[in-house]
């Protein structure tokens, strides 16, 4: 649409004049707001003594890809997960929700675009009518019958002011901002399978861990029973023992429970049930994490963050309300409408299309707003305070965009040192084992010590696991943050544009 500007004032223009004031529009001139935040997403930097402790994992950084450029069918190649997620796609409710209220939009903006033309019917009717005497004008009793074919024009408002170009501009736009929350839905569907497909990977490791600590700790409690037969321990040990075998069965059960509601979880997002078979292709972590491409580096440009659907949908939600104020500027000025009917009428059917059976009707009408007790003038403040609005929103969007992706970014970073050093932990607490159980073959220490051992040992092995699980979805953060790949943007298909 473009501004009105002045009128032609030469009397051969007036045609002329008419179809460009029909192309006009009272809508402010939309400019992309000024994005509020930093350049670029730089996370908060990493401290000597922290860098020198990495060690293993700084290469994340050093084989950083692009930031954009991985759909998620390239970003996650776990054969099992990809399963889950087309399967999604497919019997998902949230995205057969968002796909509804995107075929509503678009009817909605197809009311609006056919509010630009005129709407025209056709009518064939007939009559007979019967006028007892005195009643009719003539005197006597009178018969009379009609025949009718008309063609009808329903009121058309010509659209001088862009009063209905901008409404339908705003259908447009409400249109575009849902299939931007569409896509929005579907990174977000991806990001949460992801997520919950790393928990059941984690879980299956720390049952196998806690299976296995299970086994040694109802040996160790067998063992120490003979032993307080036969007198070598007191009671005081054998309680001991007994306690940390019951706390092994305990921490087996809270898993197992976790691990049902993570996988009914998993039904839910997929929307089907799941086959019984998958539970078993159970893979671990540190395969998954093989799958998983590398993401970005630190130091992206903030301009990145456009290229989210929901900050694409905040814009054009913004770009509605701009198209809504034009509307309620044209308010103020002279609609014109027409009203129009052409047909034929006679008395008999045969007739009906001969020379001089033709009737026709043409009623133009101009409104003109005198009084509305400020009506139109609140229309205009409420359509510019919802401007104002879409603006505040749409700024909080990317502050939100870059905050997601710097908390991402952090937390790959801090997580892989975590991870490291629990790592080395682990390698101790498993040195530390070894070291007891000779203590114990060589009389020097008690059998209760290699049970302590073998507990912080079982302890640093269940946070390694989770710390390596919460490293990974770091990533899958990092990825849905970006707002997914252009596989996944141009997942659409030409039916969703109208």
């Amino acid at each position: 649409m473009r501004p009105c500007g002045r009128f032609p004032r030469r009397n051969g223009m007036g045609m002329l004049a008419l179809v460009l004031l029909a192309g006009c529009s009272l809508a402010p001139r939309y400019e992309r707001p000024a994005a509020p935040v930093a350049p670029r997403i730089e996370p908060a930097p990493v401290p000597a003594a922290a860098a020198a402790r990495a060690g293993g994992h700084a290469a994340d950084h050093a084989a950083s890809q692009a930031a954009t450029g991985l759909d998620w069918n390239r970003f996650f190649s776990d054969p099992t997960l990809q399963r889950l997620l087309h399967r999604a796609f497919a019997d998902n409710r949230d995205l057969r929700v968002a796909m509804q209220r995107i075929e509503a939009a678009r009817a909605q903006y197809g009311i609006r675009r056919a509010d630009r033309l005129p709407t025209i019917s056709a009518s064939l009717s007939a009559s007979r009518m019967h006028l007892p005497a005195g009643v009719s004008p003539g005197g006597p009793a009178l018969d009379a019958t009609e025949y009718g074919a008309t063609l009808f024009l329903s009121t058309w408002e010509i659209d001088f002011w862009g009063r209905v170009r901008s409404l339908q501009a705003a259908a447009l736009e409400s249109f575009l901002a849902t299939v931007d929350a569409r896509r929005s839905v579907e990174v977000s569907l991806v990001a949460q399978i992801a997520n919950t497909y790393l928990i059941e990977r984690e879980l299956d490791e720390r049952i196998d861990d806690a299976r296995r600590a299970l086994v040694n700790r109802e040996e160790a409690y067998r063992i120490m029973t003979r032993r307080h037969a036969v007198g070598a321990i007191s009671r005081l040990d054998l309680t001991q023992a007994e306690i940390l075998r019951d706390q092994a069965r305990a921490e087996l059960a809270v898993l197992a429970q976790q691990q049902a509601r993570a996988r009914n979880a998993m039904t839910l997002l997929v929307g089907a049930p799941l086959p019984t078979a998958s539970a078993q292709q159970a893979v671990p972590l540190s395969a998954v994490e093989k799958s998983f491409a590398i993401g970005p580096p630190p130091g992206l440009p903030s301009s990145v963050l456009l290229d989210r659907p929901d900050v694409q949908a905040a814009e054009h939600r913004l770009k509605a309300a701009h198209a809504n104020i034009g509307a309620a500027r044209a308010a103020f000025f002279p609609r014109i409408t027409l009203i129009g009917a052409l047909g034929r009428a006679s008395s008999e059917l045969d007739g009906l299309f001969g020379s001089d059976t033709q009737a026709w009707l043409f009623v133009p009408t101009v409104s003109i707003p005198l009084f509305d007790a400020g009506r139109n003038r609140a229309n205009r403040s409420l359509a510019e305070a919802l401007r104002n609005g879409a603006v505040a929103d749409y700024e909080r969007t990317i502050q939100t965009a870059f905050r997601e992706v710097a908390d991402a970014l952090a937390d790959r970073r801090w997580l892989s040192r975590q991870q490291a050093i629990e790592e080395a932990i682990v390698a101790t607490q498993r040195e530390r084992v070894r070291l007891a159980q000779l203590r114990y073959r060589s009389g020097a220490a008690s059998f209760l010590e290699v049970l302590e051992a073998e507990r912080a040992w079982f302890a640093a092995e269940q946070a390694l696991v989770r710390t390596r699980r919460e490293r990974l979805a770091s990533m899958v953060s990092l990825y849905a943050a970006l707002g997914g790949g252009p596989g996944d943007a141009g997942a659409l298909t030409e039916k969703d544009h109208p």
